[in-house]
């Protein structure tokens, strides 16, 4: 809902919705590997689950002048409320299978025949209230200076119940509330029309939504970000490229526990550190391009009583860079066609436990459409080449690979 006051001053609102239920059946890695043999203990996992809730959000947006400053304001408070469930039956080292010779297919009980097998209860509610308040404040025509806070409180619950043929394991609660202010500051300078300077510095909180295994609610995590970069506009116009250096540290980072994957634990501190450049625009009449090139050092730089500290991020490739390019006839009989070219390269990416890296993938796409007055239709070709490579990596035991060669065709209409 939007409600405009005047010209200068409007009223926004949000309001959002959720309910999801959910049926996972899957088998988990949940003994030692046997690296000898390649025998992996396996169980057998059946959860049900549900999410419900709604969120909230209200803005105030205006702009005024004080003397010959002008400012822009934003007033705004958001609220939601999430419930969450699960009830999750295992059969402990039900099934083996071998690395090296997988034999896929295994028969998978019931959720009826799991009745006697180790059954976990566990969910909880989470309430979150924000308010904050900016000011995009315009000094001169060249210098701007912006200003901000937020306040957030945030109320957790949870619980945790374990059950084993009738007997109870575990039976916990949790309760957690936490407060916390975010600054954020950044100032932008023009010495030439196209060419813009600017500086930031931003905290960040945000509650972390798993729990340990033992039924405990992780502290939120909390960030410090500190960033430097030039913006410049090139061609009339047409072009822009964003060049950034940032230095950014976490703490209290959620990470899925490698011995239970329905729980998380958290890690010390993070700190990321490097650049980032992107290239968009039109270099010429019909010929667009989205470039990008990010360096990237993360790594955990304190874990308190573990053997992380040191460690590469998880899934972080040090080097990653993307191109995307179109190209649209714009007269003859072939009006309208178009294609597109896109290379996606990731570098190496380490495990949790910096035991393994995967390799780096350089995937290739493809793009074929035809435009006409409101309409639009286009084949995407996706891994053209249909190579082998590992999209994301976890731990050992969960990685994923990424999709082989996809088409995807698609028709749009505009009115």
């Amino acid at each position: 809902m939007e409600h405009r006051f005047s010209e200068t001053w409007q009223l926004l609102n949000v309001f959002r919705y959720i309910s999801t239920e959910r049926t996972t059946r899957a088998f988990q890695n949940r003994g030692d590997l046997n690296e000898a043999t390649g025998d992996l203990a396996r169980s057998i996992d059946d959860q049900n689950g549900t999410v419900e809730g709604y969120a909230l959000q209200t803005n105030l947006v205006g702009e005024f002048s004080t003397g010959s400053v002008e400012h822009a304001l934003l007033l705004g408070v958001d609220f939601s409320r999430e419930t969450n469930g699960f009830d999750n039956r295992s059969a402990l080292e039900r099934s083996t299978i071998n690395i090296f010779d997988p034999i896929y297919g295994a028969p998978r009980p019931s959720r009826s025949e799991l009745e006697d097998e180790r059954q976990s209860l566990f969910g909880g509610t989470i309430r979150a209230f924000g308010l904050y308040l900016q000011d995009q404040i315009t000094l001169v025509d060249n210098l701007k200076l912006l200003v901000g806070g937020r306040f957030d409180i945030v109320d957790q619950d949870s619980y945790f119940t374990s059950v084993s043929a009738g007997d109870v394991l575990s039976d916990t609660t949790d309760q957690q509330q936490d407060e916390a202010f975010s600054p954020r500051i950044g100032i932008v300078y023009q010495p030439i029309e196209p060419l813009s300077l600017y500086a930031s510095f931003s905290r960040s909180f945000a509650p972390n939504f798993g729990t340990t295994v033992e039924g405990d609610i992780l502290e939120p995590t909390r960030g410090t970000q500190y960033e430097v970069g030039v913006r410049g506009e090139f061609l009339e116009g047409r072009l822009t490229t964003n060049l950034a250096a940032y230095y950014l540290t976490k703490t209290n980072i959620a990470a899925t526990d490698p011995d239970n994957s329905d729980f998380s634990i958290a890690t010390g501190e993070q700190r990321s550190q490097g650049i980032e450049l992107d290239v968009i625009g039109e270099l010429l009449p019909s010929w667009n391009i989205i470039a990008s090139y990010a360096y990237t050092d993360a790594e955990i730089t304190e874990d308190e009583g573990s053997t992380l500290e040191g460690n590469r991020l998880a899934g972080v490739p040090e080097h990653a860079a993307s191109l995307w390019s179109t190209y649209e006839i714009q007269s003859g009989d072939l009006q309208g066609l178009g294609f597109g070219l896109g290379l996606f390269f990731v570098g190496d990416r380490q495990d949790f436990d910096n035991s393994f890296s995967v390799p780096s993938y350089l995937r290739t796409d493809v793009s074929l459409f035809y435009r006409r007055d409101n309409w639009r239709a286009g084949i995407n070709f996706r891994n053209l080449f249909g190579i082998d490579y590992i999209e994301a990596v976890d731990d050992r035991a969960r990685i994923t690979p990424g999709a082989p060669f996809t088409l995807v065709g698609s028709v749009s209409v505009t009115f």
